[in-house]
Parts: structure tokens; sequence; C-alpha cells
């Protein structure tokens, strides 16, 4: 390939990652905004909400990973010439029957948080903190529906931008009921999740209206072979990404149990690497759009170069985020908390995070590659054998039997991503060949 070739690839994919890495880093900071803003609270206040987004993230993320699938199997039909504006109002109506589905069941976790054994004085307000985020999925679920709608059409700057503009908001109204103000009083966990409950649904309302603005839609009913092809292809990613999502999380209920200050800090620490994270899921994304169209339109050439070059560019910022993570330890943590037990316990993860980094933007990459190619099947198997084979059996082995605690489980997780790069790569690798045998580009089987 020639370098003016390797150039165009990479500003195509550039193009569309470049505002959804905006958009992404802008959610995660929302995250990120809790985090701050709890751990100046106090370091309970942090433990609380950590342990409860912990337990309905893991629910509502299946909801999202299902809605996922929207851009991939959108481009592979503007791919193939077939229209995709009429899908519209079906991929909200999906959204909204999910999001209920998700309330009913965050909902339901909630009496059994008396009996997990957490620490008696973080109870109470992990619970406060659920029943108001379970009815914020409806917000959530709207504006993830819509981001990938819009996606689809490569139309990736002004969700982006609304995303930005959230992180500001959540801030504000974070410090505002957090800590009160004027005849406001300060609310605690409970501030933190109406906040949270306010800017989903702003988020939500302004995609809404300007896909309103955007298009002119018309309402085609036939939601059922839409709603199983979503499924089709939705049902592994979701699966995929509930099972990466509950690996981590897992590790906040478990070491949360033993003290609230452990689950604190896996969610400082998982704070910090979503961060640099969401760039390469961003092109992960750009991936799936470029690879689905190519996909649909049967061109394998475009598929492989799309491909790597994106492989080749979410390693090479994961690398340079790993030496950032490697060298400034101690400062990254202190942005978040100045309680010392915490610092103490975070600063040493972060070495193996550094290290974590490089192979998770691999594996994400890759995740892209197949979802465009509606191969998602091959994720989920990757991520069940990485994350529950092996991860969480090693992660407990050395943190309880070898007294390495939270260490433990992000040796497991590091084990984890780098065996699970190593199954889809292989995978990957044998398609390539044998498409590559096939000058006729014959499309890859939609079962594995």
């Amino acid at each position: 390939m020639r370098l003016s070739e390797f150039k165009y690839y990479v500003k195509e994919l550039l193009q569309i990652a470049m505002p959804i890495i905006m958009g992404n880093l802008g959610f995660i900071m929302i995250g990120a905004g809790d985090v701050f803003i709890a751990g100046r609270h106090s370091t309970d206040t942090l433990a609380a909400i950590s342990i409860a987004t912990a337990i309905s993230n893991c629910i509502m993320t299946f909801g999202i990973g299902l809605i996922a699938s929207v851009s991939p199997l959108l481009s592979n039909y503007r791919g193939e010439k077939h229209s995709a504006k009429k899908y519209f109002f079906p991929t909200i109506r999906f959204a909204m029957i999910l999001a209920c589905i998700t309330m009913i069941a965050v909902l339901a976790c909630v009496p059994f948080i008396d009996y997990m054994k957490f620490e008696p004085k973080l109870v109470l307000p992990i619970k406060h903190y659920m029943i108001v985020t379970a009815f914020s999925t409806f917000g959530a679920y709207l504006h993830a529906a819509l981001k990938e709608f819009l996606q689809a059409f490569e139309i990736v700057f002004l969700p982006n931008v609304v995303t930005v503009f959230s992180v500001f908001l959540n801030v504000f109204l974070n410090v505002l009921l957090v800590f009160g103000f004027g005849p406001i009083p300060s609310l605690g966990v409970i501030g933190l999740a109406i906040a949270s409950f306010t800017v989903r649904y702003f988020m939500g309302g302004v995609l809404l209206w300007y896909c309103f603005r955007l298009m002119s839609f018309r309402n085609y009913t036939q939601d059922k072979k839409y709603f199983k092809s979503l499924l089709k292809i939705g049902m592994p990613i979701s699966c995929a990404i509930l099972i990466e999502f509950v690996a981590f999380n897992c590790v906040a209920i478990i070491m949360g149990r033993i003290a609230g200050v452990y689950a604190a800090a896996q969610n400082l620490i998982c704070t910090l690497t979503t961060v640099s994270f969401m760039v390469p899921l961003a092109i992960s994304n750009a991936i799936a759009v470029k690879v689905g169209f190519a996909n649909g339109a049967q061109n394998f050439v475009e598929l492989k170069r799309y491909a790597y070059i994106g492989l080749f560019l979410s390693v090479g910022f994961m690398v340079c985020s790993s030496f950032v993570f490697a060298s400034f330890p101690h400062f990254l943590v202190r942005l978040f908390t100045s309680d010392e037990v915490l610092i103490k316990i975070c600063v040493p993860v972060l070495y193996v995070l550094a290290i974590f980094q490089i192979f998770d933007g691999l594996q994400v990459s890759l995740a892209g590659i197949f979802k465009g190619m509606k191969k998602t099947g091959i994720v989920l198997i990757a991520n069940f054998v990485g994350y529950w084979l092996i991860s969480i059996p090693l992660g407990c082995l050395l943190a309880f039997s070898y007294g390495m605690n939270i260490m433990g489980f992000w040796f497991g997780l590091l084990v984890a991503a780098v065996i699970l790069c190593l199954i889809m790569f292989i995978i990957l690798s044998q398609y390539m060949v044998n498409l590559e045998k096939n000058l006729n580009f014959v499309c890859l089987p939609e079962e594995y």
C-alpha cells in the first residue's frame, strides 16, 4: 500500500472517529465528574456510588450492547443500497422496550442489597442511588439508540458535541446538588443520582429533536423483522460487553464486601483507564461502520484496509497512553482523591494497568472488525474464555490465596486481555486468508 493510500484510509477512519472520540470522552467525563465530586464529598460517598453503579450498570450494559447493533446493521443496509431511514421509529421502539425491562431489573435488585454484606453505613445510599438510576434508563437508552442511528449515516459531530456539553452540565448539577447552595440542601449520593438522571434525559431529548430537524421519517411498521436482525447481531455483542463489564465490576462488588475503600479504588482505577479507552473505542466504532459498509458492498480490499489500519491506530494510541500511566501514577490518582489510603491502594495497580491498556485497545478494535462483518459470536466466545474462564478465577486466587487483593484481580484482567486478543486475531487472520483466496469476494457466512 502506498503512503498516499494509507493516509487516505487513516483520514476516512478519523473523520468518523474524531467526533466520536470527543463524544466518548465527554461521556466518560460525565462518570469521571461523578467520581471526582463524590471523592471530594467523602470516601464513603465514593464507595456507595461505586457499588451502586457496579450493580446497576451491569444490568444497563446488556441493553446498551443490544442497541450497539443498530449502526453496523444499518451500515450494512446502506452498503447494500437499501433504505435505512425507515428504521428510525423501530429503533426508538426497540430502545424503549429494552429500557422498560432494564428499569424493572434494576429495581428488582434493590431489596437484595440488604443481604450482600456491605458496610451498614453504605447500604441506604446504595439503594437510593440505584432507585433513581433505574428511572433514568429511558433517557440513557434513547440517547444511545439515536447516537447509533446517526452514526450509521456517518453523522457524528453534533451528537458528540451534545455529550461534551453535558459534561459541564453534569459537573454543575453535581456541585449544586451534592454540596448544596442557598435554599438547595446538600443531598450527597442522591444529588449525584438526580444529576445523572437529568443529564441523561437532556442528552436523549436533544438528539430526538435533532433527528426530526435533520431528516424526514415515515413510520415503518415491520418491527419484528428489524428487531430480529438487531437481536441476531446485538445479542452476541451485548453478551460480550456484559461479560467484560461484569468482570470489571465484580472486582468492586467482591472487594467492596471486604471494605468500601476497595470498591472506591476499583471505581477510580476504572475511571482512569476508561478515559483513554474511549479513543480506541471510537476508532472501533469507525471500523465497524466502514467495514460494515464494505462487507455489505462485497468489497474485500476496502474491508481489509480499514480493518488493519484501524488496528494500527488503536494500538499506537494505547502505547502512548501506557507510557503516561506508568510515568505519572501518583499525579493521576491525586486528581480524584486526597485520601492517602486510597492512593496507596491505587498507585501500584496503575503499573499493571499500563500494560493492560495496550491489549485492551487491540481487543476492542478487533471486536469492531467482527461487528462490521456481523461475526459478533466470535467476540462473545473470546470474552467469555478470557474473562470468566481465566480472569475471575485467577484474580480470586491471587487476591485471596496470595494476599494481593485488588492487584491480584488486575493481573487476572491483564492475562484475560492477552488471551482474548490472541483468539480474535488468529480467527481474523484465518478469515482474511480465506477471503483473499476468493477473487470474487464471497461474503462471510452469517453464522459462526
